[in-house]
This record gives structure tokens, C-alpha cells and sequence, in this order.
């Protein structure tokens, strides 16, 4: 059978018509974030530093060598801060971060999180450590291929007690770049007043991500004041045994690196990767006691940090590193953060 140079035109058009909408459901879109419900008292006027478009903010630990504790009473004057190795002018908030916070915690549903689920279920209680003033919020977030919005922003443990203990397995994906991507944006919706901490609980690799690409994930948290703690399990089991805790040694690292190392890095292990940029914590847990004390360790490092913040003088667009030391070098253990990305203005 033989068809005219019309007919067959026709025939295409038709074909390239049918065809339209199974090529756009290759391409699913990430579903939309959950509006979160206001805040008490959003409008309440709380002075608290925060990032402007001239600002890096840089919440920053410091604990005394070998485990002694946190480090206090420092002053402004006792702080180096080092934008790709020019030292900048800082304000250094002089109080421990005593502002609420504002508090999404991530957890992975698919491929074997589902043996987590256990130890998920008692963290409930422990976020009483988060929460521990009136006005912090913390909301649910699970995911396997793609996020979802488990339980909205509340104060209430026991609320987040028992939609913890209702999680349900998820599929074979672990979509940890997308996950972080909208915990992010979940957060900055938030008053700005807020200390915004994501608190990630997942395997070290992304499985199956299709929204966000490392490079943006790079871009999009350089240029957030979200801190990202990461507690992490490792499916392999030969992984289990080797805890791994960030010693704020491989932060120096990062005072050197480009854009295509810290896109490299996510690739090996994200979960550490984007603690590290954040200016966060990485560890790992095997077991319930251990999963438990990482939780109750990262409300401490949440709540005792410094809040500094520097108005860069090099406006080279991309992404600039960043060192925190103290002037008198007394082996101290600083944790902050890595990176920041600076816009083309």
C-alpha cells in the first residue's frame, strides 16, 4: 500500500500527536511543596541576623580538642573569617543562636529504609531538644523517588510521634538531591527570624533524582542560610562497621574547591557533601543507642553555634570557599561552613 506526499503527512502529524503526551510523561514534574501553615507570631519583630543579598551568614561550632565540649564567651575579636583566602570584616553575634527554629527533618522511605523505620519511630521524644522553646516548628518530609509532605509544621512531639510511627515503605529510589532541594524551599518560606535546620537522615548516595542536578544543589544551598545536618546509614554492610563522624579536618578540603569538585563529591557521597557546604554536621549510625545519640547530638550542635556573617568584598560570580579559624590557635574543633555562591549581580 502506498500513500501520497498529503496522506502522508498527515499521518505523521497524527502519529507525532499521539506520541506528544507519553514523551511528556517520561518527564513527570516534581510534585509542588505543601504550602505550610503560617507560624505563630511571623509577624513578630525578633532582631535575629539573617543573609540579605550582601550577606554570608556563617553559623559556626567551636568545641574544645579531643571532645571537651563547646567553646564560649568567644567575642569578634577572637574570629578569621576567609572568603577564598582574603580575610573579611565580620559582626559576630556574640550569644549563642537563641533564635526558634524552624525544623524539617528528612527521611528516606525507599529502597531499604524501610529496616529504619524501627529506630525512626522512637525519635519522637528526642525532639523535644529541638523544639525546646515555644515558638520552633518542625515538619515531616519522606521520600523514595520523589518527596512528600508527611506532617506539616507543628510544635506538638506527639503529633510527630505518631505520624513517625505510621511511615509506609516506599519504592526503589532514593531521590536525596530532590529531597534536599524541597526541604530547602519548604524552609525559606519560613520568617526569616527562624533558624532553618534540615535535618537529613538517608543513605550517602542519591538513587533516582530527576528535578535537580548537583550543580544547581551546589548553587541553591550556597546561596540559602539553611543548615543541613546529615545522619546516615549505609546499605552495605561491610560500611556498617567503619563509623565515620566529621571531624572538621575534611572541611579543609573544600577551601579549594571548584564547582566540578564539590559537583564530583555529591556524586561519591551527598549526604556528607551538603553538610560540610551548609556548614552542618556528617555521621553515621549503626544501631538504635547510636541512631539516638546522633539525633540528641545534632540538637546540641544546632543550638550552640555562633551566628557570623561578612559582606563579601570579591564580587567574582560562582562559588567562593570559606575558612573559619580562630586567633588563638588552641586546637580547637570549628565546624562551618564550606561554600557560599555569589550571583552575578
Amino acid at each position: 500500500m502506498s500513500f501520497g506526499p498529503a496522506r502522508g503527512l498527515k499521518l505523521l502529524s497524527a502519529i507525532v500527536l499521539l506520541s506528544a503526551p507519553f514523551a511528556h510523561a517520561q518527564q513527570p514534574e516534581l510534585p509542588p511543596i505543601e504550602a505550610p501553615k503560617p507560624m505563630p507570631g511571623s509577624q513578630a519583630a525578633v532582631p535575629t541576623i539573617r543573609v540579605t543579598t550582601n550577606e554570608v551568614l556563617v553559623p559556626t561550632l567551636v568545641e574544645k580538642p579531643h571532645g571537651g565540649g563547646i567553646v564560649y564567651g568567644l567575642k569578634q575579636s577572637d574570629f578569621v573569617v576567609e572568603d577564598n583566602g582574603v580575610p573579611q570584616k565580620i559582626h559576630v553575634q556574640e550569644e549563642l543562636d537563641t533564635a526558634p527554629i524552624a525544623l524539617v527533618i528528612a527521611m528516606e522511605e525507599g529502597r531499604s529504609g524501610w529496616l529504619e523505620f524501627k529506630k525512626y519511630g522512637k525519635m519522637g521524644p528526642l525532639l523535644d531538644m529541638f523544639l525546646s522553646d515555644p515558638q520552633s516548628q518542625a515538619a515531616l518530609v519522606g521520600f523514595s523517588s520523589v518527596p512528600r509532605l508527611i506532617h506539616d509544621y507543628t510544635h506538638s512531639q506527639e503529633e510527630l510521634s505518631q505520624s513517625l510511627q505510621q511511615l509506609e515503605p516506599g519504592d526503589g529510589g532514593a531521590a536525596i538531591l530532590d529531597t534536599i532541594s524541597y526541604g530547602v524551599g519548604l524552609l525559606e518560606d519560613q520568617p526569616k527570624r527562624f533558624r532553618r535546620v534540615l535535618l537529613l537522615i538517608s543513605e550517602q548516595r542519591d538513587h533516582g533524582s530527576k528535578h535537580t542536578k548537583p550543580a544547581q544543589l551546589v548553587s541553591k544551598i550556597g546561596r540559602s542560610d539553611v543548615l543541613v545536618v546529615s545522619v546516615s546509614y549505609s546499605p552495605s554492610k561491610a560500611e556498617f562497621a567503619h563509623d565515620i563522624k566529621d571531624s572538621g579536618e575534611d572541611r579543609m578540603i573544600n577551601m579549594v574547591s571548584t564547582l566540578v569538585m564539590a559537583v564530583q563529591a555529591f556524586k561519591k557521597n551527598v549526604a556528607k557533601q551538603i553538610a560540610i557546604m551548609s556548614g552542618g554536621e556528617y555521621m553515621t549510625f549503626v544501631g538504635d543507642h547510636r541512631f539516638e545519640d546522633r539525633i540528641m547530638e545534632a540538637a546540641k550542635e544546632v543550638r550552640n553555634r555562633y551566628l557570623i556573617t561578612f559582606s563579601p568584598t570579591d564580587p567574582t560570580p560562582g562559588l567562593h570557599t570559606i575558612r573559619v579559624r580562630t586567633v588563638d590557635d588552641y586546637g580547637a574543633k570549628i565546624i562551618a561552613r564550606a561554600n557560599y555562591w555569589r550571583g552575578d549581580d
